[in-house]
């Protein structure tokens, strides 16, 4: 895996430590939602993929992308849903889980991948895979103290926490060694995503 790959996250997440997570939404509003994102100053948006019926959304969203804004595909679960989401033009993955298999084929393609993680077993065996940075989830149930108690014995593990961050968490999240936060919802006013941008990037 090449460092440009390695460093994926880091690099792009230093700007603002937010990605946005586009789920269940049609072509036309997850364009009109990853462009508020994009135009909050947010450099990673991922649309997930659960079904192919989720695909031409993915594509959109990539196809409306400034020159150079790289587009992710979510729940990318097995090496198959991995090949449809870079068919559909996504230049990285992320999963809820950590599946050797896709991370591999991954790295064969050399897509950054972001792979989710819950215990200590699985962050060792993200990193034995390459991997350095993780999805910490679901973070609303590991909480930011499982962050901190993982940085001990993993020193320079880049984490990105999702699944149930809010406005009032994702502070805390970052204040314990996240890299990232990962945030779903609404970009309208009073959605969970908008409140959260405006919460860690004060916009």
């Amino acid at each position: 895996m090449g460092a440009t790959v390695t460093t994926f996250f880091a690099d792009a997440l230093r700007r603002a430590p937010v990605m946005a997570i586009l789920r269940g939404m049609s072509p036309e509003d997850a364009v009109a939602a990853a462009s508020v994102a994009w135009d909050a100053g947010v450099g990673l948006v991922e649309v997930t993929i659960e079904t192919e019926d989720a695909l031409p959304a993915l594509a959109a969203v990539v196809r409306a992308a400034p020159q150079g804004i790289p587009v992710g595909a979510g729940t990318v679960t097995t090496p198959d849903r991995l090949a449809a989401a870079v068919e559909a033009g996504a230049s990285f993955g992320v999963a809820p889980g950590l599946d050797a298999d896709t991370v591999l084929a991954a790295r064969e393609r050399d897509i950054p991948f972001l792979p989710g993680v819950a215990t200590p077993t699985e962050v060792g065996q993200a990193l034995r895979l390459g991997i350095s940075t993780v999805k910490v989830f679901p973070a609303a149930t590991l909480g930011p103290a499982w962050l901190r108690a993982m940085a001990g014995p993993f020193p320079g593990l880049g984490m990105v926490a999702t699944g149930g961050v809010t406005a009032a968490t994702a502070p805390e999240y970052l204040k314990a060694g996240a890299l990232a936060v990962g945030v779903g919802g609404s970009v309208t006013p009073g959605g969970r995503l908008a409140a959260v941008l405006e919460a860690v990037l004060g916009r």
